[in-house]
């Protein structure tokens, strides 16, 4: 599926103010699911330097710093690329001992993983968690689609723009949130059942009920040895395939923000507001008739 992205975001201040150093983390990564064919920013005010730089996750992104008071940050990126995987479940799990849970990977493979098993869950997370393992007989192939789907139908959905996540306990307890609240509850779920699990920022195509507007979106991603890092979004209740486009992962939210700096301004407040656009079309394939 090939797939545009027009996504404007405007810092309006009381007075003005100066910008620390900010990174931006607003490029599609470029790996077996998606290929960027394009991609364009815009800062205005210019900024006095920008440095690109490589992600821990291996996504590019940006540090741009400031020498000029300003009372107003506009950032606008636009990007086309081809999102390449339509079956997300094209995978097979390669090792013996990871068919159920609790999953324990490899010594080589569970070190470089470490940082996306820490456990966030609470004890009712983690006897909810137990739950839902149970209900798919521990298999650990289709747990993270059961999570998904216990997430989708039975809690309540809704959008908050800003903010830090709930944690998962409050998310369980409450059984509503936003998007983010979501992945930070499915996270801590499969970290509780010995699956990686890490945080991811992009964009769907798909279009929640409750949401009234295309926003930036966020999701979960789960280690599976014979398929790799696999997407699975809870709010809607999917194993991601060609319809999100990935821009940044990371062990939690923190380092998974698209934009994340601050500005110096005694008493001075902020606004933020925000346009995305996003288009999307079938990539049409021709197959050569052969006999």
């Amino acid at each position: 599926m090939q797939i545009a992205i027009d996504h404007r975001l405007i810092y309006q201040y009381e007075r003005p103010v100066f910008l620390e150093p900010h990174s931006l983390r607003l490029s599609p990564r470029q790996n077996s699911s998606q290929r960027l064919i394009s991609h364009g920013l815009e800062v205005s005010p210019s900024p006095a330097g920008c440095c690109a730089m490589q992600e821990p996750d291996g996504s590019d992104g940006q540090v741009l710093w400031f020498n000029d008071p300003c009372d107003r940050l506009e950032i606008r990126v636009r990007s086309e690329l081809e999102t390449l995987r339509s079956n997300p479940f094209d995978w097979i799990l390669s090792e013996a001992g990871a068919q159920t849970l609790p999953l324990h990977y490899g010594a080589p493979l569970a070190a470089s993983l470490q940082p996306y098993l820490v456990n966030l869950a609470s004890a009712a997370v983690a006897a909810w968690a137990a739950d839902q393992a149970a209900a798919v007989a521990g298999a650990t192939a289709a747990f993270p689609q059961q999570l998904a789907d216990e997430i989708h139908h039975n809690f309540e959905h809704g959008s908050r723009p800003e903010g830090e996540p709930f944690s998962p306990h409050d998310t369980l307890s409450q059984r509503s949130g936003a998007c983010r609240d979501m992945a930070m509850l499915f996270i801590a779920a499969c970290r509780s059942q010995g699956l990686a699990a890490r945080f991811v920022s992009g964009y769907s195509i798909h279009h929640p009920p409750e949401v009234t507007e295309q926003e930036l979106h966020a999701w979960a991603e789960v280690y599976l040895p014979g398929g790799g890092w696999r997407g699975y979004d809870p709010s809607l209740g999917l194993a991601v395939a060609d319809g999100h486009v990935a821009l940044v992962s990371a062990p939690d939210h923190q380092l998974a923000a698209p934009v994340s700096g601050s500005y110096r301004g005694t008493g001075v407040q902020a606004q933020l507001s925000y346009q995305v656009k996003i288009s999307s079309t079938e990539v049409q394939t021709q197959q050569q008739a052969t006999g």
